[in-house]
């Protein structure tokens, strides 16, 4: 039985969101620790180790279920150590147990559920479980009696199980692909056909429901179709982001995407929204703009910067983590609508036009409600003006109705991942306010979460950070770093970024083969040590590394970076050549020493041109950079990109260098013999 328990456990000290709501569960939790593994030595007990998020909703419907159980907790607390992870504040231990879930069952997802002995050695693993068997799956309790009955009975066989997918997890961790195969243009041709492959066609997107955003692949491919003229790659990117827009997974109400459709239209998300998918999409359709003129994804990044900005910002700068989907114990409902509710607030003749502007009807599409969407409005690319005031009305009604759980923390790598949008907002849309919001969040990472020499923390809630920062916060907040710098042009920004990619070699990288570890050589060590280079929901650590060294060196001309890049080019050649649309973010580096840079280096006497040379950022993208030295920061930035030293101050018009595959062409002073030289570099379209 289900029962209101009143005594806190272990995770009351804690301040993750997600071990908080488990800290009066009659489950005498443990966080990961020493403690935790000394007490199941101590005992002679296996462990029980569940992984999740705050905002996961499966995650709620266990922890209902079982987690809140008095029987559960019972054979829990007298069989098990019991350990809790929050998967947001310790991705070190989810990738190393999520691989053994996804080793052992062929699928992973959370809650993730794992069980091992004191040593850290897994040896069973599952998802979500329901507390009693039933339709021919083993439930919570059944498989709990039968692994204890193991535990004690046949303690050999659990000991080589823990053993053996140990060494499989060590070997994968440390195994290194044969291949000769250098990453060509051919490669990229591949992916982008690999991409076509799985294209839904009508709807957009890849695969079978249920569909991802993997706003990645989507950078990818337009820039594919920048350096290539790939059409193709271009119509994917478009369509793809377009028919998001008009399903429900964009919430037209309240702007922000949810996590995932659970169809293949895009209509009925998985209504969790997270931080992390809203700057990756926030990063895609501003790139869309910018590549195609096409104001649509302008309005559609407005929508995901007011979200962003209204919901998950902190007062002093930082993102949150993401809303939850649930609402009152249900998935959902803080999104849905009768119609007749709508109708009810906004009167019969604005309601009406509202509920036909996005096919609200008596039956609804989702359970008897509605989910708004623009699936069958041909007029979807217009921003009306009249619904967008009726949809301030209905939002301050949806207010009303309960609050959504704010997974409040503030962490190092997705804050990393949203300066970057909101910068690159910024640079193609011209709001100032995004700038600032960038800005401001890159102080707070610079105060809060940073040592005075370059570590980083993963986490901040309330005053207290934790946790030895990973290699994905510093991937991408050196990735969130160089957005500012291509937005603002402060140098200030570059120097940061450079700084914290050498701390990051200095920690994560494996000097002898290329690669960069998941957590830092000096750290305490799990039972392995993870090398990642998939992209999945984010882009990987490694990929994200390449990305940021390869821009790095083009804009720096440091002979360091492109020695590291090399190595790291190498190494994650072999992988990506055998799935290359599993690695789009690799690509883009790829992309990135695969066709000619061009960098152009901007130097004014003072602030006269800066209207001009601010013009001209907006157009760069792909494989264009743009410096900008001024009489006031030529010592700055010569200490961080040494070969604009050589440029002469001029006495007063703006003189543009463009330097493209190692040569520097004769400078000019206007933007038009700007374009005009880009145009005329050989056989390249940029």
């Amino acid at each position: 039985m289900s029962v209101s328990h009143k005594a806190s456990n272990q995770l009351i000290n804690e301040m993750s969101p997600y071990l908080l709501q488990h800290a009066y569960n009659p489950v005498s939790w443990y966080p990961w620790g020493k403690k935790a593994f000394e007490k199941a030595k101590a005992e002679d007990k296996l462990v029980f180790l569940s992984i999740g998020y705050s905002t996961c909703h499966w995650c709620h419907v266990m922890a209902h279920e079982s987690f809140e159980n008095e029987d559960v907790a019972e054979v829990l607390n007298r069989d098990f150590v019991a350990v809790k992870v929050d998967r947001e504040e310790r991705p070190d231990i989810d990738s190393v147990y999520m691989s053994v879930c996804q080793a052992l069952t062929g699928s992973g997802g959370w809650p993730l559920t794992i069980i091992m002995t004191p040593e850290q050695k897994p040896f069973y693993a599952a998802t979500y479980l329901p507390k009693s068997s039933r339709w021919g799956s083993a439930g919570l309790m059944d498989i709990l009696d039968s692994i204890q009955r193991m535990w004690k009975n046949d303690r050999t066989r659990v000991l080589e199980a823990g053993e053996e997918i140990t060494g499989l997890l060590n070997k994968e961790n440390h195994f290194q692909p044969e291949t000769d195969e250098a990453p060509s243009r051919e490669l990229l041709q591949t992916a982008s056909n690999t991409l076509l492959r799985s294209f839904d066609k009508h709807w957009g997107g890849f695969h079978r429901a249920p569909k991802f955003p993997m706003a990645h692949n989507l950078i990818f491919l337009f820039r594919h179709y920048l350096l290539e003229g790939d059409g193709t790659s271009l119509f994917m990117a478009e369509k793809t982001l377009k028919q998001m827009y008009q399903g429900g997974i964009y919430d037209h109400i309240g702007g922000g995407f949810s996590r995932y459709s659970t169809d293949e239209r895009w209509l009925v998300p998985h209504f969790e929204k997270m931080l992390y998918d809203n700057a990756l999409l926030l990063y895609a359709y501003t790139e869309g703009f910018q590549i195609t003129g096409n104001r649509f994804y302008a309005m559609v990044s407005k929508g995901i910067l007011d979200y962003v900005l209204s919901v998950l910002t902190d007062e002093n700068g930082g993102f949150y983590c993401g809303q939850d989907a649930d609402s009152e114990g249900v998935e959902g409902k803080f999104y849905v609508f009768e119609k007749k509710e709508i109708t009810d607030i906004l009167g019969e003749e604005q309601g009406e036009i509202l509920c036909k502007w996005f096919s609200i009807t008596e039956t609804g599409n989702f359970e008897g409600k509605n989910i708004p969407n623009l699936i069958n409005n041909e007029e979807f690319e217009t921003e009306n003006q009249e619904i967008k005031t009726l949809c301030q009305k209905l939002y301050q009604y949806r207010l009303k109705r309960t609050v959504l759980h704010t997974d409040d923390k503030i962490l190092t790598s997705w804050n990393g991942l949203m300066i970057g949008g909101l910068a690159k907002a910024y640079k193609v849309i011209g709001d100032s306010r995004y700038l600032e919001a960038a800005q401001k969040a890159g102080a707070f990472i610079e105060n809060k979460l940073k040592t005075v020499d370059n570590r980083l923390f993963i986490r901040y809630r309330e005053g207290e950070v934790a946790h030895d920062g990973q290699l994905d916060d510093y991937a991408f907040y050196a990735f969130g770093l160089l957005e500012l710098y291509e937005a603002s042009l402060s140098v200030t920004y570059l120097k940061q970024a450079a700084d914290i990619c050498q701390k990051m070699v200095d920690l994560f990288f494996d000097e002898s083969q290329g690669g960069f570890f998941m957590y830092a050589h000096d750290r305490d060590r799990l039972i392995t040590r993870p090398m990642e280079f998939y992209d999945g929901a984010m882009p990987s650590g490694n990929s994200a590394a390449a990305y940021v060294i390869s821009r790095l060196y083009h804009l720096t001309g440091e002979v360091r970076w492109q020695e590291i890049l090399e190595k790291q080019i190498s190494l994650m050649a072999g992988y990506v050549v055998q799935s290359p649309a599993n690695h789009c973010f690799s690509l883009m580096a790829f992309q990135t020493l695969l066709y000619p840079s061009v960098e152009i280096v901007a130097v004014s006497a003072g602030e006269p041109g800066s209207e001009e040379v601010k013009e001209l950022q907006k157009e760069t993208t792909g494989n264009i950079s743009l410096l900008w030295k001024t009489a006031g920061n030529q010592k700055e930035l010569s200490e961080t990109a040494p070969f604009t030293a050589d440029y002469p101050i001029p006495d007063s018009k703006t003189k543009y260098y463009v330097c493209s595959g190692g040569a520097c062409l004769q400078p000019v002073d206007n933007l038009e013999e700007v374009r005009h030289l880009i145009k005329t570099l050989p056989s390249e379209q940029f």
